[in-house]
């Protein structure tokens, strides 16, 4: 078996991966490695940095090398991943007053597809890969579990594993696993036990297959991510998932996407499907969500979301490593919240959502 030393160096370089690593030998060893591809996006560093660390950061995602393997085979992820270790978001935490980041998994995420053991396994070895740098920063991490819906039977089993032996903070999806949405009919066991613990879902957007590389010279990123949070969103109020259970707690990404932009085509759309479901049409599902602010923060986008819900449904968000804590503090400060208001963005509603975090 080859050393945590030396598979971590393999990896870090780009060169061919280790055969069949063995990844709990590889999780034991810890959670100091580095990720492959382009290093995280400069930007101008914070003006000052903050004399306390109270921020909770909800959008953080960890990439350690056997999954950077995993989405980097043909057919899987196209763009480069940046560089990630555990030090270096415990460097960007520090220098942007983030006390405690909540870990998810990068996009594509764990299922491809075409196999269920894969999946179950990467599944597994991310959570406890996540809840061992969580131990070993006592305060600094938690985690939003990786999960797989298409496959129900293995994403129940992980949820109970995640959430009652690892004690993880709530569930990650992503907002769609091929042409199945999150609204989808097939998913209704894993949200009936969800909906039973009142658990928090935290959605990441993904390419959907519908719409890759359709415009030239623009990435899926930087117009299909948000649209799909917003398909995902629409399908969950839309398909009745939403109010059939009422009790999980949603947090989208990315200030909801496009959604509170097409509000009002929503709403037409309520008012000419009658549903039974949506006697008040789709905007006091939308007001129930969570939404974070990571590349939602410019004033256009803060002030879209606001109009659409309260200060009390907006919450702190980085996206680290593919973009840095400076980058949402300037937007934030820009708008120049109220103290009061500020205060529950960036720290005390996740504490509401998420009593086992434990900021200092």
């Amino acid at each position: 078996m080859r050393s945590a030393r030396k598979y971590f160096r393999t990896c870090a370089c780009c060169s061919a991966a280790p055969a069949n690593p063995d990844r709990r030998s590889f999780i034991a060893a810890g959670a100091a490695a580095l990720g492959v591809g382009a290093a995280a996006p400069a930007a101008p560093a914070f003006a000052q940095a903050p004399a306390t660390k109270t921020r909770i950061d909800v959008h953080h995602h960890f990439i350690p090398p056997f999954h950077v393997e995993a989405m980097m085979r043909p057919g899987r992820r196209s763009a480069p991943l940046p560089q990630w270790s555990a030090e270096r978001s415990l460097e960007d935490m520090d220098k942007n007053g983030i006390a405690t980041a909540i870990l998810s998994i990068a996009q594509p995420g764990v299922w491809y597809g075409d196999n269920v053991d894969e999946s179950r396994r990467l599944c597994r070895d991310l959570n406890e890969y996540a809840t061992k740098t969580a131990a070993d920063h006592r305060g600094r991490f938690g985690l939003f579990a990786a999960i797989a819906p298409p496959d129900v039977d293995g994403s129940l089993k992980e949820i109970e594993h995640a959430l009652d032996q690892l004690k993880a903070d709530g569930i990650g999806l992503l907002t769609s696993y091929q042409t199945q949405y999150l609204g989808d009919a097939s998913f209704a066991p894993i949200y009936e036990e969800l909906n039973r613990r009142k658990a928090v879902i935290y959605v990441h957007p993904t390419t959907p297959d519908c719409c890759r590389a359709l415009v030239p010279g623009i990435p899926p990123g930087s117009i299909e991510y948000a649209t799909d949070s917003t398909r995902t969103i629409a399908h969950l109020v839309f398909s009745g998932t939403a109010t059939k259970f009422p009790d999980i707690r949603w947090i989208f990404s990315h200030s909801g996407g496009t959604l509170p932009f097409l509000t009002a085509r929503f709403v037409r759309l309520a008012e000419e499907r009658k549903l039974p479901y949506l006697p008040s049409g789709p905007l006091p599902e939308f007001k129930k969500f969570y939404y974070e602010l990571a590349q939602g923060n410019t004033p256009g986008q803060i002030a879209a979301l606001l109009k659409m819900v309260s200060v009390p449904q907006v919450m702190y968000g980085t996206d680290f490593p593919f973009r840095d804590g400076a980058e949402v503090n300037r937007g934030i400060a820009d708008w120049g919240f109220a103290d009061a208001d500020l205060r529950a963005i960036e720290r005390e509603t996740a504490l509401k959502l998420l009593p086992r975090v434990k900021a200092t």
